[in-house]
Formats: structure tokens, sequence, C-alpha cells
């Protein structure tokens, strides 16, 4: 009985934080939780825009090219080269009323001859979870801020579509990476 005399109030604090600590580890081993490993659900292709809005260029051809590897930065965070699978360019429009007042046309903005907005589409193999597509760690969602970086250009947009291509169950996927040629018929 002597020996609880001789602890403290924070002895007491210190020992119900490592009791507490020990719980949630049982808790979380035994299945009460979900790590991040049990959260994927499948793996899939996907296919994401980034909207380049206001991209100034004073040159003759934009280097943003469809079928070449640009290099993406998401979230201030390097991930990889991805393949560019399409490019669209316009020039920044400008809306205009037509003489009866009742319809509009847009036309080139003349005030502003090398700006344009650019649609690049990438493609990507993602983690598909409950919250949505994970690639490089990152969820990939509309709005998300990405960097894209070429040989001659680094320009700054969002993500502004994201399609998930084709859907792989991922115990399907590991039994046809661990099948051996014997499996195969």
């Amino acid at each position: 009985m002597e020996m609880f005399k001789k602890f403290k109030i924070t002895d007491y604090i210190i020992l119900a934080l490592i009791f507490v600590a020990l719980l949630v580890g049982f808790v979380t081993l035994k299945g009460g939780h979900q790590t991040a490993s049990k959260q994927i659900e499948a793996t899939s292709n996907i296919s994401f825009t980034i909207s380049l809005r206001g991209v100034s260029y004073s040159g003759t051809d934009l280097p943003i090219k469809a079928g070449e590897k640009a290099f993406i930065t998401i979230r201030n965070v390097p991930y990889t080269s991805l393949s560019i699978s399409d490019v669209q360019i316009q020039r920044r429009k400008q809306i205009l009323p037509v003489l009866n007042g009742k319809s509009f046309v847009t036309v080139d903005d003349a005030s502003m001859p090398g700006i344009y907005d650019v649609f690049v589409v990438l493609n990507d193999t993602a983690k598909i979870t409950k919250d949505g597509a994970v690639v490089g760690g990152n969820k990939i969602k509309i709005g998300l801020p990405i960097t894209i970086e070429g040989k001659d250009y680094r320009f700054s947009g969002m993500v502004s579509d994201l399609k998930i291509v084709h859907l792989t169950d991922d115990e399907q996927l590991n039994k046809s990476i661990n099948s051996t040629d014997d499996d195969v018929q």
C-alpha cells in the first residue's frame, strides 16, 4: 500500500495514457478500425483533365503536345511522368451581344492575343477507395491543384474532370499476377 502513496498525480496520468494507447493498438489490430491498406477496393486506369486557365504564350505552337510525357506535381509534392493523351487549346474568348439584344456571340478576345485556356488529359493507374481515386498517395478530385512540367514549360492548373477508365478487382489482378504458366489453359 505504501507503493501507491509514492505515486504522484502525474504518474497516474502517464499510466492512464499508456493504458489508452495499448487499448487503441489492440482495437486497431483486431479490426476495430480500418487501416489504409484495407480501404483499397480496386485498381483502375483513370483519365483526368487538367484545366490550365490563362496560359500566357507568345510563340506559334504551344509546347504541350499529345503523346508526350509530362511530369506532374500534386500539392507541391513531385509525383511522376504521365502520358498526355489529349490537348485542347482555346484562345481567350469574349462575349458580345448581337444587335437584336436577345442573343450573344463569342469571339476571340483581341485585347489578350497571347492568352490561352488549355485542357490537358493525362492517364494513370489509381487505387480506388470509398473516397475516390488515389494517385501517388493523393486523392484525385475535381479542383485539386496540379503543376504540369515538360521540357520547355511549367504550368499550374486544376483537375477539371476525372474518369475511371477500367476497373480491376484486386483479387482478380493478384490472381493473374501470381498465376504460373501451368495455370493458363
